[in-house]
């Protein structure tokens, strides 16, 4: 009986109102609708203001082919070096002990707080023209900014925590048991990380693996500021919304901006299925 009461002392500690709930719940709902779904709405609406005949012809103008097809090569390449690298890192600070690990996790978190405007000057202080390594790429014809492995670069550099972000928790999260326990059955290095470590981290992987890549994808500062702006070379979807809107072309703007939403739908859409899938956040291994 005691139980009892102390059970429902607890809960009426604990538990809101109905009304707290309720308006919790339409604030929530609230924000949602003005600073996401409304937006969204505008976008798509914009883009097809006119119809479905002026949309598509910005979709196949050249420039906008070539934005499409860099930002998507900027993304096929940026997006599996920070897959390596994140993977190795995590596996680094997770497995092992080592002077520096707390200086290592801090390097890892810097694009976190760099601005991405910032990133891009200091690929342009380091291979501009008139940067660190400029005069000897000049003399030996190698273009990295305003070229596209100045955008590669950048967007690799904004782009690399998110892998090793998602992975380090969940790395932590499961220890070293099942490795120490493959090391002492045999299994070499490489072996360990196919056969007990890749299975365990791979929801984990595949998830930073699809931040990093929307990142990627969206990514302005860093590659307006390395890019030069070149239409039809060094413009990226961004840059390329950018210019149509300041030269008042509206629907071919949004038409493109549409399509880069549109990724994003599909990349929170496919991070929703594994969070319910997997309850990737809500457990350690899978």
């Amino acid at each position: 009986m005691a139980n009892n009461r102390a059970a429902r002392s607890a809960r009426r500690a604990t538990a809101e109102s109905p009304w707290v709930r309720r308006g919790l719940i339409a604030l929530a709902l609230g924000f949602l609708l003005v600073f996401l779904l409304m937006p969204l709405i505008a976008v798509f609406g914009e883009a097809l203001s006119r119809g479905l005949a002026p949309f598509f012809a910005a979709m196949v103008e050249p420039d906008a082919l070539a934005a499409i097809r860099l930002t998507l090569l900027t993304a096929a390449i940026s997006v599996p070096l920070n897959c390596v690298f994140g993977v190795a890192a995590a596996w680094a600070v997770t497995k092992f002990d080592f002077p520096g690990k707390g200086f290592l996790i801090t390097l890892i978190d810097l694009p976190f707080s760099v601005s991405p405007v910032v990133a891009g000057l200091i690929y342009v202080l380091l291979f501009g023209s008139n940067g660190w390594f400029g005069q000897w790429l000049i003399d030996h014809d190698i273009r990295i900014v305003f070229a596209v492995p100045g955008i590669i670069l950048a967007t690799t550099f904004v782009t690399f925590p998110f892998v090793a972000r998602e992975l380090i928790p969940l790395m932590a999260e499961q220890g070293r048991d099942d490795e120490e326990a493959a090391l002492s059955l045999g299994a070499n290095g490489w072996q360990t990380f196919w056969r007990v470590t890749l299975p365990n981290i791979r929801w984990g992987l595949l998830y930073g693996v699809l931040l990093c890549n929307a990142r990627a994808m969206g990514e302005f500062g860093a590659v307006s500021v390395v890019s030069g702006h070149i239409r039809g070379e060094t413009n990226t979807m961004p840059l390329h919304v950018e210019i149509l809107y300041n030269e008042y072309n509206f629907v071919a703007s949004f038409a493109v901006a549409s399509l880069l939403a549109l990724l994003a739908l599909v990349t929170l859409v496919i991070k929703s299925v594994l969070e319910w899938r997997y309850n990737y956040h809500g457990s350690g291994r899978h």
